[in-house]
């Protein structure tokens, strides 16, 4: 097969573009790299100077696309479009937004929190952490009033949204319950029984142990 995604399984990221695949049906084949092990580093920085996954190689054209929104995106149009993406304007907008969202003020401030566990004693950064939660918070708050009578994020069909709200919705929770959320709780509930970020899931259950707040 001609694509080849190069990720860990316990990655929010990859986990994100992981159910996009599955939710295109698109075959490729799973490289895992240990970053922690200098001859895999060099292999993914040589493919991706930037050294970060997930990172998918094309061998039928040789192209590389990196970040996962831009994956998705990618994939989609390579798939003929209007499944993660919608072909409608306004509502490929909408997706698009919320994709953004759910990096921005959700992926990113969950992998603050999370990763301040990591850092040995001394180096710890209480205050931003403490900022981190309180965004996490405030996206709770926003997201509970956007999910109003919809069963996904950007309305009635599974989107690049979703693919983007699972795993930083699955993180965030150990660092910043969902409390008194009830649409927000029933939605993460939905996405578990989704069958593409349920595979996801079982996928990094065996790295589990790996994660600081396990």
């Amino acid at each position: 097969m001609s694509l080849t995604l190069h990720h860990h399984p316990l990655s929010s990221f990859c986990q994100k573009v992981s159910i996009g695949l599955y939710e295109l049906e698109v075959p490729f084949g799973a490289n895992l790299v240990d970053l922690g092990d200098p001859a895999q580093r060099a292999a993914l920085v040589k493919l991706w100077p930037f050294g970060k996954f997930p990172a998918i190689h094309d061998a039928s054209s040789g192209a590389v696309v990196a970040e996962s929104t831009t994956i998705l995106e990618w994939l989609d149009a390579r798939a003929g479009g209007g499944k993660l993406i919608p072909r409608d304007a306004e509502r490929a907008a909408r997706v698009r937004f919320l994709d953004r969202i759910l990096d921005l003020h959700v992926h990113l401030p969950m992998q603050k929190a999370v990763g301040d566990k990591l850092r040995p004693e001394g180096s710890k950064d209480p205050v931003g952490v403490a900022q981190a939660k309180a965004q996490i918070a405030t996206s709770y708050d926003w997201l509970e009033m956007q999910l109003n009578e919809r069963d996904w994020a950007a309305g009635p069909e599974f989107t690049m949204a979703d693919c983007a709200a699972a795993p930083a919705l699955q993180y965030a929770q150990h660092a910043v319950a969902f409390g008194e959320r009830p649409r927000l709780s029933a939605y993460y509930e939905r996405l578990t029984k989704r069958p593409s970020f349920a595979r996801v899931l079982a996928e990094a259950k065996p790295y589990w142990e790996m994660f600081p707040g396990a």
